[in-house]
């Protein structure tokens, strides 16, 4: 048993949550105490944080907190600079064109800067989508992501639809950026004896705490199994995070796809390099008023919780679902594929030029988003070798001969 997470120094130097706050996060917090108690006193650590980030009105993405911007908790790539949109358009120009039509899809939406810029891209290149959906869950998030789009491409407005859930058949691109970090996930554990536990989130007098106990989740043993038969996860005390939804996620989406490129943008690593042994801690990381720290416990419900993506899976669980890998890079490979350095120069000769540069600039430099952040693309119905991926495709990375193949 690990006792209660003592609170961190970044936790200490963060913006003291007001009171009408605290009673939010207590609020989740006795829902969750009551879900622990209908399970035996357990919570896996998957569905806790399900529950911190998605439970109805009190979990983070959905309940009204400013989580963008410099107000917020943290700031993404569309927001940081109009590029990114740009060059995003460039890639959804190609599939459009190459496909004679079809929708866009976009998961999580965010401020709605991305879709602003996409829409306002395709329309200049006189090639705007048949629809831009949203599937965004926060009702707060959809109501400013309307205001955002009315504000700066008012005449594409009726073109946009928001989503509750995955539309019946999709023909065309879809994105999804910083989404799958945000996906639950299970966390495990490597004990004494050599052998896996699940760690899973319990109730206590200070609140909750840690507990190391026999996986649950059948595929949680499974995957672990696998882990160890490639001599990674093995060595006691060792911790980290497996995602067991995205497997079916990706299969949910594949079913709805007739033809068309998805586009994964996240943190990650390849398998081998999710899993290095001196990566004891696994990824797990919480956001709070730009600041990082690693105690999923602080508030529930007041800071995003995240966990890095393993790519290999991705591709995996892909091609599993039928897909083809059409593409793995850097986002500073896969921006530079797209045009970035043709859409730089344009900016760059503009009113806002300096804010051009300093926008691109976190796009792509190593110690900024460049390398800490990679796309996936998987297709179907196509065989095209698209832009985004033509500067430097980095499949080969991936570790898995099944996923590297070209096809």
């Amino acid at each position: 048993m690990k006792p209660p997470h003592a609170q961190t120094q970044a936790q200490t130097q963060a913006q003291t949550p007001d009171a009408a706050a605290v009673e939010h996060s207590r609020r989740l917090l006795a829902l969750i105490r009551e879900e622990a108690a209908s399970r035996g006193g357990l919570l896996p650590f998957d569905r806790y944080m399900e529950l911190a980030l998605y439970a109805p009105g009190l979990g983070y993405y959905v309940a009204g907190a400013r989580k963008l911007g410099p107000r917020g908790d943290f700031v993404t790539a569309p927001e940081l600079s109009p590029l990114f949109g740009d060059c995003l358009a460039e890639q959804c120009r190609e599939v459009l064109e190459t496909l004679g039509d079809g929708d866009i899809l976009e998961f999580g939406a965010g401020s709605g800067a991305l879709a602003a810029r996409i829409l306002f891209a395709l329309a200049d290149a006189a090639v705007p989508p048949r629809r831009y959906l949203i599937l965004e869950l926060s009702p707060d998030l959809r109501a400013a992501q309307r205001r955002l789009l009315a504000e700066q491409v008012p005449a594409l407005l009726p073109r946009v639809r928001w989503l509750d859930r995955l539309p019946t058949r999709l023909r065309g691109c879809v994105l999804a950026n910083e989404v799958l970090d945000a996906m639950p996930v299970h966390r495990f554990c490597i004990g004494a004896d050599g052998g896996p536990r699940e760690l899973c989130v319990k109730p206590s007098r200070n609140g909750l705490e840690e507990i190391a106990a026999e996986p649950v989740h059948p595929r949680l043993a499974t995957a672990l199994r696998g882990l160890r038969d490639q001599g990674l996860a093995v060595e006691p005390g060792y911790e980290s995070e497996l995602n067991l939804r995205l497997e079916p996620w990706l299969r949910a989406l594949a079913e709805r796809l007739d033809q068309g490129l998805i586009l994964l943008i996240d943190y990650g690593y390849p398998r081998t390099q999710y899993y290095r042994s001196d990566r004891r801690r696994g990824t797990l990381l919480c956001h709070s008023r730009h600041r990082a720290h690693p105690d999923p416990y602080w508030y529930p419900g007041l800071q995003d919780i995240t966990a890095h993506v393993d790519f290999t899976a991705v591709a995996e669980a892909g091609t599993q679902a039928g897909l083809r890998l059409a593409g793995y890079t850097t986002q500073a490979h896969f921006l530079i594929g797209c045009g970035l350095d043709r859409l730089l120069a344009r900016a760059a000769a503009g009113p806002n030029a300096m804010d051009a540069l300093l926008g691109a600039k976190q796009l792509v430099l190593p110690s900024a988003m460049g390398e800490r952040f990679q796309v996936i693309g998987l297709d179907r119905g196509t065989t095209v070798d698209w832009t985004g991926f033509s500067f430097r495709d980095l499949r080969d990375r991936l570790d898995n001969p099944k996923t590297t193949q070209r096809r």
